[in-house]
């Protein structure tokens, strides 16, 4: 018996040995692809703002920083300044975030405890995550079509009654700020609902039982357990919607009117940095081309400090926790 194992003991060796030597080759090219797919994505990155900032030096060695302050943008005259399009991609965002937070946070608890059955619940969390995948065009017509005729008279009674108040002292038109921002609040609800949920559902059960066995009601496990230690993963998924609700695109150029002006009035035509590159980057010629790309190296900056902005919280949230 005592010879047979070892000889069973003896043939597996060569075998375990070979497994070995296969593991370690896939460690080492598994390793290998991802460090080149991540280093290609900086690279990436980089060659983008190189081209961005080289294309966009005319404009920049022209207007300086002083394009950040001016409101003027004529490309008749050869003068531009994009004052008028960074507020209106900061205003248009934030107002997006107000609608867009409370709505997301409240349906991700809805979808993670027990409100609904599993059957009914995981159909609503699948639709919802479709609408993260409808072209933004669609929405774009959606609110031309749909929501605008439908919030026009709400808009105009709010002029009526509450014109007094800078932020509706505009008769309400088809193309503003407002029907931007609720259409940039449907479009980036779902990124806050998927990952606000999967950061409630992925806590551990402890949490809850723990707080249950101690006395503490349904809400106040929910807001005071579960949202303080999910924390984190919900503002990054609301930092995620505000760089989405930033860069949007056809929607914003669809709906916000496109005007160079600034107006405290949330019911007047708007323009953002994003829908101005799409409205004029097709007809542009010599120095508007570099100033269309020193908005969008604007932009990307914007962006990418939103980014940097969320790492800080969120790692600064994780260390609280």
């Amino acid at each position: 018996m005592d010879s047979l194992a070892d000889k069973s003991v003896a043939q597996s060796q060569p075998q375990l040995a070979q497994n070995r030597d296969f593991s370690w080759f896939v460690n080492r090219v598994f390793y290998g692809m991802t460090a080149i797919s991540a280093a290609s994505i900086a690279l990436i990155l980089l060659w983008i703002t190189v081209e961005l900032f080289t294309t966009a030096l005319p404009a920049v060695q022209e207007f300086g920083l002083g394009f950040l302050i001016t409101t003027r943008w004529n490309p008749v005259e050869s003068i531009y300044g994009m004052l008028p399009q960074i507020y209106g991609t900061v205003v248009s965002a934030i107002l997006a975030l107000l609608m867009a937070v409370p709505l997301g946070v409240g349906v991700a608890i809805f979808l993670s405890e027990d409100f609904l059955p599993t059957k009914v619940r995981t159909p609503i969390a699948f639709m919802i995550e479709l609408l993260a995948a409808i072209p933004s065009v669609v929405y774009g017509l959606w609110g031309i079509f749909v929501l605008v005729p439908a919030i026009l008279p709400v808009l105009g009674w709010f002029h009526d009654t509450l014109g007094w108040i800078p932020l509706f002292n505009t008769p309400p038109q088809t193309r503003a700020m407002l029907p931007t921002a609720m259409v940039l609040a449907v479009m980036i609800s779902p990124i806050i609902i998927s990952l606000s949920r999967d950061t409630l559902t992925s806590l551990p059960p402890q949490l809850r039982a723990g707080s249950l066995a101690l006395g503490a009601t349904r809400w106040e496990t929910i807001l005071k357990v579960l949202l303080p230690a999910g924390l984190s993963g919900i503002i990054g998924s609301v930092m995620l919607a505000l760089g989405r609700a930033l860069g949007e695109t056809m929607a914003a150029a669809m709906l916000i009117g496109n005007a160079n002006q600034i107006k405290s009035s949330i019911l007047a035509p708007a323009a953002t940095i994003a829908s101005l590159i799409a409205n004029q980057f097709a007809e542009a010629t010599g120095l508007q081309v570099a100033s269309l790309m020193y908005s969008a190296l604007i932009l990307m900056l914007i962006t990418l400090s939103v980014n940097m902005l969320a790492e800080v919280v969120i790692n600064r949230f994780q260390q609280v926790e």
